[in-house]
């Protein structure tokens, strides 16, 4: 059984693409007034926004629960879709900044998967799993017929030999949908790709299995072929639903049911399109003289610009640069969460995760506040990382906006 195979993947017909595509789920969390304004464009229209559970709303209990399982079962009783059995759909996303982003959807195998902290599966997070985040989304998938992914996971396929191909001959695929997103978010096209499609993009994924002994040179490394880039909650709750299935099921049942497997797309690590950003900390209510103390007491620090891992610092009355040269993690996001973690355990404060210099240094001059502005992390570090230190810490970096992340488009069943 392979990690990623193909699927029997639903594709609506007959409806307004652009009312029926929406963004990811945990998108725009502080923002309902987005959701609301696409309640209004949506209408009363076929829409995925009828078959999703925004973030933003998660405190409305079960009976938002029960009107998406019945919208969906509506939509597959008056033939919404269309079934594409034992297909793989190559994905075309032009997000606001004009970059095409080229992906492939089809489905991972569940039982590949492992979120569990010192996980070595062949499909793994790339980023700390908060356990707390998934049982009320187990609430929203246990008894929905079906799922609708916004999961991208990544392939290091540095040579461009698996999904690039298919852009030059997609004009001899067939084109399930090419429309314009909502929310000036950009453009979205699928191809259905034809079977010998299928068999290179297996084939290549092979290879990359096959060449990874030699690629990471890692002695006695668990082999690691897809990260999970967006979606690991969403994904981890497909995991735990169907554990919870395979307890009454018998082994028999096991290989072929519908739930074993989490629709996806998968996307190159080495796409023009991706862009990690760091994600900056900034310390709340806390004796900034004493952390950076403390800090100095936890790693070998010098403020000289030398070898080592490199953080900046602002306080109210102070800036600076650390360079670490003893580090507890491969990156210095890690290194530095380490330490923030045990320090606020003993003496207090609380940490925000920032997008842009500018809201670090507005922040982190504030009194009793501390900020730190973490360096990029270059993508070719992300899986010797992964694979060396495990999944990084949450909020170590973001692939794009949020209206770059992955909208809703197809679905499949898991009941």
């Amino acid at each position: 059984m392979k990690a990623f195979t193909t699927g029997n993947i639903l594709i609506p017909q007959n409806v307004d693409f652009t009312k029926w595509s929406v963004v990811a789920c945990d998108q725009y969390t502080s923002e309902p007034e987005y959701w609301k304004k696409a309640e209004r464009y949506v209408g009363s229209e076929p829409s995925t926004l009828n078959l999703i559970f925004p973030e933003a709303f998660l405190g409305e209990g079960d009976g938002r629960i029960e009107k998406i399982n019945e919208t969906m079962k509506k939509y597959l009783d008056d033939g919404v879709f269309e079934e594409y059995c034992d297909s793989l759909i190559y994905v075309e996303r032009k997000i606001a900044d004009g970059k095409v982003r080229k992906g492939i959807v089809g489905c991972i195998d569940l039982e590949e998967y492992d979120f569990n902290k010192g996980s070595e599966s062949m499909v793994r997070a790339t980023e700390g799993t908060v356990l707390e985040r998934i049982p009320p989304r187990v609430k929203i998938r246990e008894n929905a017929p079906l799922e609708l992914p916004h999961i991208m996971i990544l392939i290091d396929d540095e040579d461009k030999k698996i999904i690039e191909p298919l852009a030059d001959k997609k004009q001899n695929l067939k084109k399930l949908y090419d429309f314009e997103l909502m929310a000036d978010s950009g453009h979205l096209t699928g191809y259905l790709a034809g079977k010998e499609d299928c068999e290179k993009i297996f084939a290549g994924l092979d290879m990359l299995s096959d060449e990874f002994d030699s690629k990471y040179n890692i002695k006695n490394a668990a082999k690691l072929i897809f990260a999970v880039g967006d979606g690991n909650h969403s994904l981890a709750t497909a995991k735990t639903c169907w554990e919870n299935i395979k307890k009454n099921l018998p082994v028999s049942q096991w290989g072929n049911h519908p739930a074993r497997f989490a629709l996806c797309e998968i996307v190159n690590l080495h796409d023009e399109s991706l862009e990690f950003e760091p994600i900056h900390r900034v310390v709340f209510n806390v004796d900034c003289d004493n952390l950076l103390k403390e800090m100095h007491g936890y790693y070998n620090i010098s403020d000289k610009k030398t070898q080592g891992q490199h953080i900046k610092f602002v306080t109210e009355n102070k800036q600076g640069d650390l360079y670490i040269q003893n580090p507890s993690s491969g990156l210095a996001v890690g290194t530095l969460q380490n330490f923030l973690d045990d320090y606020i355990k003993k003496h207090g404060g609380e940490v925000d995760y920032i997008h842009g210099d500018d809201v670090v240094l507005k922040l982190g001059t504030q009194k009793n506040n501390m900020g730190f502005i973490l360096p990029p992390m270059g993508k070719n570090e992300l899986f010797k990382t992964v694979i060396t230190d495990g999944a990084l810490p949450r909020k170590t970096f973001s692939m794009g906006e949020a209206r770059d992340k992955r909208f809703y488009l197809e679905a499949k069943r898991i009941r």
